[in-house]
């Protein structure tokens, strides 16, 4: 690719909510996980911020409006905090730091996790937009465990490699299109980001 069509950088926040992984208590999975996915299935320059938090409604708040407004993240991802606990408050902090809500993304997650268990219907992942004057980012509530993480982003296939049921992260680079960020391309063979076709930009042959 030529310096003249340089690609803009997808900057990227990754965020674990777990008391115990920010006390100390056990490794944290959540993050690691996220940057191996997104490694494997981003083929376009990228670059994450992490952080690791407490599951405290104010502290989650505090982070995505800094990952947002400050770091000026175009996708920010969380892990854990979404189940019926007290203690799980993510999509509230979310939704509070958000200017338009995206519900489809959590029920598409959902959809793809009842495929293995029941209690997926208890989890409460969500997503919105977070829009400033100058800027804008989609933040998404991701499950807590490795395994479903890459379930929901990539989707479920059949042994012949045909979508059963599509993930979430296809309709991801559309929507960051949408609010104003970098287009970012993904690796079919883990994740066929959609575009209509008057959206698509076209190879570069270099």
């Amino acid at each position: 690719m030529s310096l003249d069509n340089k690609v803009e950088e997808l900057v990227v926040g990754l965020v674990s909510v777990s008391d115990r992984a920010s006390g100390g208590v056990y490794e944290d999975k959540g993050i690691p996980a996220l940057r191996e996915w997104l490694e494997a299935a981003l083929v376009t320059p990228f670059r994450v911020e992490t952080r690791l938090i407490p599951d405290d409604r104010a502290s989650i708040e505090q982070t995505l409006v800094e990952l947002v407004d400050t770091a000026r993240c175009h996708l920010v991802l969380t892990t854990g905090g979404t189940g019926p606990a007290r203690r799980d408050v993510t999509p509230e902090a979310t939704v509070a730091v958000g200017t338009k809500e995206m519900p489809g993304f959590g029920e598409q997650m959902r959809q793809i996790s009842l495929h293995f268990v029941p209690t997926a219907i208890l989890s409460r992942q969500t997503a919105v937009i977070r829009e400033t004057p100058h800027h804008a980012a989609l933040i998404m509530n991701l499950p807590g465990q490795p395994k479903s993480i890459k379930e929901t982003l990539e989707g479920l296939k059949d042994a012949d490699g045909r979508n059963i049921v599509g993930g979430i992260f296809a309709a991801v680079p559309y929507c960051i299109d949408l609010i104003g960020g970098p287009y970012a391309e993904t690796d079919p063979a883990v994740c066929k980001a959609f575009r209509p076709k008057s959206a698509q930009r076209p190879k570069d042959p270099a």
